[in-house]
């Protein structure tokens, strides 16, 4: 089974006041913290999951897609991924909430694979 689409990142050197604006202009609510500020994620009322921010250098652009997929799904989708294209920029790690890998597609636009879980 593909992945699925989850969620929009925004990479930006000041998280917490963009999570405070986008908050109000989407009338979202922050459902997720990790490491600080490194990583805030932003949902609607009903608990949906709907903007990620990420430190990072904010530049135009340095919006990326977060694609998710089932724990025992990882590794052939990264597979997958990789045949159909795509770069894998780092080796996949563990974080709190699951395993990742960061990729970019055949233009170099980064997308990360997020098993979560």
């Amino acid at each position: 089974m593909a992945p699925r689409f989850d969620l929009v990142t925004i990479d930006s050197p000041d998280t917490d006041a963009l999570a405070l604006f986008w908050a109000a202009a989407l009338e979202l609510h922050e459902v997720e913290r990790e490491d600080g500020s490194r990583w805030i994620v932003l949902a609607d009322g009903d608990g949906t999951r709907r903007l990620g921010i990420q430190r990072g250098v904010a530049r135009p652009g340095s919006i990326h897609l977060d694609l998710s997929c089932a724990p025992g799904d990882f590794d052939a989708e990264l597979r997958r991924l990789v045949d159909l294209g795509a770069t894998q920029l780092l080796e996949p790690r563990r974080e709190p909430y699951g395993t990742i890998v960061n990729l970019a597609d055949p233009d170099g636009n980064p997308f990360d694979l997020c098993a979560y879980g």
